[in-house]
């Protein structure tokens, strides 16, 4: 590891402490430290970062990327990755964190582990959306490492989702929206909205209704090579359509079609870490909360 890149989106308590101390572990490695220009004048202001280059876009010249906040802040880190095969490690001072799984406290240990590439790679399959509408979401950046999500926009009526399955008609979802999620992403929305929880190594995507109409619309578990074809209509003339949090607006009839993406995303897993134990810590599986 000899060339590292910083992402973050906001500065907190947590946040500060936690990139001086990265700052001061990665130098002491005489690693090369870049920051996301947004967050490299985040701490400017803080005086963490005065001797620290920023960067815009990435390369292949990098090694790491190591994100620094929550779930939220790893998929727009993952943004920035897009085909480049960086791998990417999220320090989590948020909340949840199935993505960002590296406790803060433990920052010592991790980038030892970095240095010396004791870790693994767990790879993630992404969606790619394309569109008869090619305005918004347009390559290279038209991927999602969650889910892409239709949903209605500002109406409190349900659109009407047609879906189809290479090609085949699925059914017409009356709903809120409609989440295509993959495993990565199905401990996220999708799993909020009653969809199930899949292994990140799973070939597979899942279809969420979100508050559908016919309470027999379930989610759906489909194999990851499918073409899925989306075409909404509704009241207002425009819809909204996301990439993760990656929202823009498409008009009514414009037709969506989604396919696993022809590349994948290494999220970095030290010897502590999996899924597993991931999904017992953050859902309390196992533990009896009844004292």
């Amino acid at each position: 590891m000899k060339k590292v890149a910083i992402y973050g989106r906001y500065l907190h308590d947590d946040t500060v402490s936690t990139c001086e101390e990265l700052i001061r572990l990665l130098k002491q490695k005489n690693c090369e430290v870049l920051v996301e220009s947004d967050f490299h004048t985040l701490l400017i202001g803080n005086d963490i970062a005065q001797d620290l280059q920023s960067f815009e876009m990435l390369d292949e010249s990098y090694d790491i990327l190591i994100s620094i906040g929550g779930d939220g802040t790893v998929l727009r880190a993952v943004a920035y990755i897009g085909n480049v095969d960086i791998p990417v490690i999220g320090i989590n001072t948020g909340r949840l964190g199935f993505l960002a799984m590296l406790h803060k406290d433990h920052l010592v240990n991790a980038v030892e582990a970095l240095y010396r590439g004791s870790y693994s790679l767990s790879k993630r399959t992404l969606i790619t959306l394309t569109s008869s509408h090619e305005e918004n979401h347009p390559e290279p950046h038209n991927f999602a490492l969650n889910e892409v999500t239709v949903s209605r926009m500002n109406t409190t009526s349900m659109i009407q989702i047609e879906t189809k399955l290479n090609q085949e008609l699925l059914t017409v979802y009356w709903a809120d929206g409609l989440i295509i999620s993959t495993p990565t992403g199905s401990t996220g929305y999708s799993l909020s909205c009653g969809g199930p929880v899949i292994s990140p190594d799973t070939d597979a995507f899942v279809i969420t209704p979100i508050a559908p109409h016919n309470l027999n619309a379930r989610p759906l578990v489909i194999p990851d090579n499918t073409e899925i074809t989306i075409k909404v209509s509704g009241r207002e003339d425009q819809f909204l359509a996301s990439l993760d949090n990656r929202i823009a607006s498409f008009p009514n009839e414009a037709v969506l079609t989604l396919r696993k993406s022809n590349f994948t995303i290494d999220l970095i897993e030290l010897k502590d870490q999996s899924f597993i134990k991931t999904l017992r810590e953050k859902l309390l599986w196992g533990e009896d909360k009844r004292n």
